[in-house]
């Protein structure tokens, strides 16, 4: 009988997000495939350093120790490089000890071809095409968001993931209101909405299904912990409330800053990986956790 993926959570991680290739990729850039292949080849037996999705894969991996009945997380290595040139991936997979045995390997193809084969529910990556058609294909996905911090890659007995709110767990339509009418505009919108949940994000699925693994296990040992870290205050924040609830969902943290700095916030969270549409917050997280970006839909145009 074939593996079934259907009711694991899927995480697809590139081999610039899972590991620290900044010298190889500085390579690939300046010098080209041939002086890519050659170095990978030369080293092919020096582990890779952690990259900044290191540890959340690794705590998510952690995972499946607490179900004996069912595996609850399969990570996927995704990459444009070739079987010959990824071996080098799958070594060091093996040196830190990951229990991850599948990989998609393209030689130089897009990736997002196959998220829906793989079942994919979580997309991370280095690469901001790879990224953005993954979410033009309605998948969750992050773009690394690049920093010189280091984080702790040791974190694996709780899993803690922090979401920002609009156009992240929620869409975009009620920041939109904010950027073109200002605050007053949007907190209006929001007092007369109050009652109608928001229109689900990008991540509104991942956020489920985490919460759906979490009602698992009993809540005073959970493993995996949820933030919502959001710029929006009282009054605005009766309707995220009020849509979560609609949603069945539970989040365990919920932090309302009103232009407070989320860095702080994240920090004593001690999140594993954080997601948010806006720069100007990730120049701050990226200091403390490690940050992904969350890139908008591309709408088709008329003549496509």
């Amino acid at each position: 009988m074939a593996y079934s993926l259907e009711d694991i959570f899927v995480v697809a991680v590139s081999s610039r997000a899972l590991f620290d290739l900044t010298e190889e990729n500085r390579i690939f850039q300046l010098e080209g495939l041939e002086k890519y292949s050659s170095h990978q080849l030369e080293h092919e037996s020096k582990t890779l350093k952690p990259g900044i999705a290191f540890s959340l894969v690794k705590a998510l991996l952690h995972l499946n120790k607490h179900s004996e009945s069912k595996r609850l997380i399969e990570v996927v290595v995704m990459s444009r490089n070739n079987a010959d040139t990824s071996l080098r991936i799958f070594n060091s997979i093996q040196n830190y000890e990951l229990d991850i045995t599948r990989a998609a390997l393209t030689s130089g193809r897009p990736l997002a071809t196959y998220l829906e084969a793989f079942k994919v529910d979580l997309f991370l990556s280095a690469d901001e095409i790879d990224v953005q058609d993954a979410v033009n294909a309605g998948v969750a996905a992050g773009l690394v968001f690049e920093s010189e911090s280091s984080y702790d890659e040791d974190k694996t007995d709780t899993i803690k993931i922090a979401f920002d709110g609009d156009a992240v767990l929620f869409s975009d339509e009620s920041e939109k209101i904010y950027q073109s009418k200002g605050l007053d505009a949007f907190i209006e919108h929001e007092k007369l909405n109050v009652d109608i949940p928001l229109p689900e994000g990008p991540f509104a699925k991942m956020l489920k299904h985490l919460s759906f693994i979490q009602k698992q296990f009993p809540a005073e040992s959970n493993p995996i912990r949820t933030a919502l870290v959001t710029a929006r205050n009282s009054p605005a924040h009766e309707r995220v409330i009020l849509t979560l609830r609609a949603w069945g969902v539970r989040i365990d943290e919920a932090f309302f800053l009103g232009g407070i700095s989320k860095g702080s916030v994240l920090k004593a969270f001690g999140a594993h990986i954080f997601f948010d549409d806006q720069e100007t917050h990730l120049n701050n997280s990226a200091k403390v956790v490690p940050s992904f970006k969350v890139l908008p839909k591309q709408q088709k145009s008329s003549n496509e």
